[in-house]
């Protein structure tokens, strides 16, 4: 196949590009920094991989080169673990909703049109809650969060109008070299590790692996379509989380972060962290997707060892 994907460089697109490269399909990848891309992806290493320079929120010359492609992978965005500043809370909403917006118009206007979107989503889109349970098909909820992800999805439904077949994945927290584990690992090195806030918080979250593999799926799979929760089947509390990482460090978890710390940190966005959801992934699985790491250990397993 020919892959047009945005977000190449980051923590999931990499590994994306990685897999996708090792089955030898044709990447085209879509980035504010080529240079960067250049480094990251070398001729010699990656010889079927075009690499074009696109300014996301804006039409121009790069929407032409998505006419051909067989499919479009959309993981473009700005970060959301940042002090939410009015103006990083523009930046975060205009670089999914205009980012996708300009993706789609580039398939609409495609001569040869790309056959499926696979669009990011997340599972903000479902607010937060200690106590309720989340499916593909549950209400979207009403914070910030929610609203980026309601208007991000909404710009990309409009692909369907081109006959493009669409895949929206609500990705829950990623688990994998790097990432959010990146952040929390250090604690625990140093014997400070323990859950944050009151630890009671849901932390539904997903294997890098099996996350790229969905995404894969989703590409090459046509009875795949809608809105699939990108998440682990066996969402765990934060407690649980911090226990099993101390586990498997052989370090103790007894020294929680209070809410106020992260608060002082990361202002309106330690919320994410604090309150959290419970997402199932219902439809993922019954589209028979098999997960290879449906259990928070032995995820934890595989990737703390390469930490």
């Amino acid at each position: 196949m020919k892959i047009a994907i945005t977000g190449a460089t980051g923590f999931v697109g990499s590994r994306l590009v990685e897999k996708l490269n090792n089955e030898g399909h044709q990447l085209l990848i879509l980035t504010r920094n080529p240079n960067k891309a250049q480094r990251i992806y070398p001729a010699s290493a990656f010889p079927n991989l075009q690499i074009i320079g696109y300014q996301p929120t804006a039409s121009g010359e790069w929407q032409k080169a998505i006419s051909g492609c067989d499919g479009v992978v959309n993981l473009a965005g700005e970060p959301i673990a940042e002090r939410w500043t009015p103006e990083h809370k523009k930046a975060i909403l205009e670089s999914r909703q205009l980012g996708t917006r300009k993706i789609v118009e580039a398939i609409a206007q495609a001569e040869v049109k790309p056959t499926v979107l696979v669009n990011a989503s997340a599972i903000g889109y479902y607010g937060t809650s200690e106590s309720k349970i989340f499916e593909e098909n549950s209400p979207p909820g009403a914070d910030f969060l929610a609203q980026v992800c309601q208007a991000w999805e909404t710009e990309a439904k409009e692909v369907k109008q081109a006959g493009t077949r669409l895949v929206i994945l609500r990705i829950g927290i990623v688990l994998g070299n790097g990432g959010a584990l990146a952040k929390m690992i250090p604690p625990f090195k140093l014997f400070a590790g323990g859950p944050l806030g009151n630890g009671r918080q849901w932390f539904s979250w997903i294997h890098r692996e099996d996350l790229v593999n969905l995404m894969i799926q989703s590409l090459k799979r046509t009875e795949i379509e809608g809105i699939l929760n990108a998440t682990a089947p066996n969402p765990v509390r934060m407690v649980k989380l911090c226990e099993s990482l101390g586990e498997i460090m052989h370090r103790p978890s007894w020294l929680p972060v209070p809410d106020f710390a992260l608060e002082v940190l990361l202002g309106e966005s330690s919320k994410v962290v604090l309150e959290g959801q419970q997402v199932l992934p219902n439809k993922t699985q019954s589209v028979g997707f098999e997960y290879q790491y449906p259990e928070i250990k032995q995820a934890l397993e595989d990737i703390v060892p390469q930490m």
